[in-house]
């Protein structure tokens, strides 16, 4: 048993991939009288913290939804501030995943990113390809736009005959997702009281637990995520099914 902040969690049962909807950065600021790119800064700092926690947690998956694509509505100022703040965050924290064994991945479109922002997205995941850990960063993405997507790659190519229409299937379908690799959400958290999803992972989602914080993001705590994972472990995952009168075997009706 893993004994933190008060909470004992079964390591053989905590979530495979965890998903964050990091909400909250810019109300944080605004009780502070000040601007929203300092919320976002402490918003950074936070999903830090909490990546390195995982060290004693050991999730193998984390995804963290740090830009959506309806974040392009926002003022252009802020807009440049993300960008500017996501180059210089896999400059500042890629030396560390590789020291932390951590392996760097990327769920979203790259339309509308700058090409010198992508070439650092795409140079931190090849330098950190042997991870062992991953940290998916969410970035310019749309779940509804992620399955349109998908839906178009795989219109061509049963237009030009190499795929077969009969043959898709779920599993086929997730083939042409952004992120193939990355495994179903277990737990998805969203901080600051907000009861939605936002557009975030739908088809990943499909069966994920939800858990929401009345806690702003950059106020989320390791002691937070603990809470999270314990109210996880508290309940019983029927995937459609039914459980036996034991609650031990799952059985499909």
């Amino acid at each position: 048993m893993i004994k933190l902040y008060g909470y004992t969690l079964d390591p053989e049962r905590l979530p495979r991939h965890v998903a964050f909807i990091m909400d909250g950065n810019g109300r944080w600021a605004r009780r502070r009288f000040l601007s929203r790119n300092e919320g976002h800064k402490k918003g950074y700092q936070t999903l830090k913290t909490l990546i390195e926690f995982n060290e004693k947690l050991k999730i193998p998956y984390i995804s963290a939804y740090a830009f959506s694509t309806e974040n392009w509505k926002r003022s252009q100022e802020e807009v440049d501030f993300l960008m500017k703040m996501a180059g210089q965050v896999i400059d500042e924290y890629v030396d560390s995943m590789i020291e932390k064994n951590i392996r760097f991945s990327y769920t979203g479109s790259f339309e509308r990113i700058p090409p010198d922002l992508q070439a650092k997205f795409e140079k931190a995941i090849e330098r950190t390809k042997q991870g062992c850990y991953v940290f998916n960063i969410v970035f310019n993405y749309g779940g509804r736009k992620e399955i349109v997507d998908a839906t178009r790659q795989i219109a061509t190519e049963v237009a030009q005959g190499k795929l077969d229409l009969a043959s898709i299937s779920e599993e086929v379908f997730e083939r042409y997702l952004y992120s193939p690799d990355i495994p179903p959400v277990d737990l998805l958290i969203r901080t600051s009281g907000e009861l939605r999803i936002s557009n975030f992972l739908l088809w990943e989602s499909a069966y994920a637990e939800l858990y929401f914080s009345k806690q702003l993001w950059p106020d989320f705590t390791p002691k937070d995520f603990c809470a999270a994972l314990a109210d996880y472990q508290q309940r019983q995952r029927r995937f459609g099914g039914i459980l036996s009168e034991n609650n031990k075997e799952l059985n499909h009706a």
